[in-house]
C-alpha cells in the first residue's frame, strides 16, 4: 500500500516539496504519495487531523502553521524544542512527532554543498524571527568564533541571544552597531528576504563581508536585494537557499524512510527547471 505524506502551507501552490520528494522516491525506490495540502489560516488542525485519518504517515510543514506544529505535536526533538518551531512531522502509532530539520539542512547546504567551514569563523545572522531561531542552535554546534544576531528591533536580538547564550558564543545588536565589524558568513533570515521582498533590506553598515566571505540567502529562487548588496560589497561567494530547500527536505525523508537520498541530482533539476 502506498504511504502518504504531504506538505501543509498557506499559500502552497509555489511548493517545490512535491517534485522533490517525487524525486527522492524515485531514486531511493520507495512507494509513496506525497501532497501539497492548502490548509485554512484558522483550521490548519483540523486539516491535519483529516490528513491522519486517511492515513498519512507524515507531513513537511510551512509558514504560517510551523509555530502550531510545535504545539500540536504529542513529542517534540530535542532540535524542535530549541527551535520553538517544526517543519516536520513522524506520524506513528499514534503519535505526532514534531521535529526540526531547517537548521541540519541549512548545515549541510553551507558546510557540505558550499565547501564554507564554520568552526572558529565569525557569522552574522540577520533577523531575530522564526527562521533564525531554527537555526542558531546548529550554527553554534559548529563552533563559530563568534556569531552576532542583528535585527531591526535591537533588543528582539538580544533577547534571541539572551535565549541560546547556553549554547555557545552568540551575541545581539541592531544593524547600526554592525559597523567596522566583517564577517566569514553573513546569512540573512529577514522577513522581508523571505517575503520575497524585492529591494526591502536592512539598512547595513559597508564592510561587513571579510576576504573570502559567503553570503547566504534563506530565500531561493531569485537574487535578493540582500544578495546584490553582498556582491557590490565584495562578498567572496554568493548562495541563495535552494541547496537549504532539498537539504532539509532530504533530512525529513531520511526520518521517514530510514533512506538519505542524494541531493545533487535534484538541486540539478530544479536549477535547470
Amino acid at each position: 500500500m502506498t504511504d502518504l505524506y504531504a506538505v501543509f502551507g498557506n499559500p502552497i501552490a509555489h511548493s517545490k516539496s512535491p517534485l522533490i520528494h517525487a524525486a527522492f522516491a524515485r531514486q531511493t525506490g520507495q512507494d509513496l504519495d506525497y501532497r501539497a495540502i492548502l490548509a485554512p489560516m484558522d483550521g490548519f488542525a483540523a486539516s491535519l487531523r483529516d490528513f491522519i485519518a486517511a492515513g498519512g504517515r507524515g507531513a513537511n510543514v510551512t509558514v504560517p502553521f510551523k509555530e502550531a506544529a510545535f504545539r500540536l505535536a504529542t513529542r517534540l526533538s530535542p532540535r524542535a524544542t530549541l527551535a520553538g518551531a517544526v517543519n516536520t512531522l513522524l506520524i506513528s502509532a499514534g503519535e505526532i512527532l514534531g521535529d526540526n530539520t531547517d537548521g541540519a539542512g541549512m548545515m549541510r547546504d553551507i558546510t557540505v554543498n558550499l565547501g564554507c567551514p564554520i568552526e572558529g569563523r565569525r557569522v552574522l545572522l540577520l533577523g531575530a524571527g522564526g527562521a533564525a531561531r531554527g537555526v542558531i542552535g546548529p550554527l553554534l554546534d559548529a563552533r563559530p568564533q563568534a556569531l552576532v544576531v542583528a535585527n531591526r528591533t535591537e533588543a528582539k536580538a538580544q533577547a534571541l541571544a539572551n535565549a541560546f547564550a547556553h549554547l555557545g558564543p552568540i551575541s545581539g545588536s541592531g544593524f547600526a552597531q554592525l559597523a567596522g565589524q566583517s564577517f566569514d558568513l553573513v546569512i540573512d533570515a529577514t522577513s522581508a528576504s523571505l517575503g520575497g521582498a524585492d529591494g526591502d533590506m536592512p539598512p547595513l553598515p559597508e564592510g561587513l563581508f571579510a576576504t573570502g566571505s559567503l553570503a547566504y540567502s534563506m530565500m531561493y529562487g531569485k537574487e535578493t536585494a540582500f544578495l546584490r548588496f553582498a556582491r557590490m560589497q565584495g562578498a567572496g561567494q554568493i548562495a541563495e537557499g535552494l541547496g537549504m530547500l532539498v537539504e532539509q527536505a532530504a533530512e525529513a525523508f531520511h526520518l521517514w524512510r530510514g533512506v538519505r537520498p542524494d541531493v545533487v541530482p535534484v538541486m540539478d533539476m530544479l536549477r535547470g527547471a
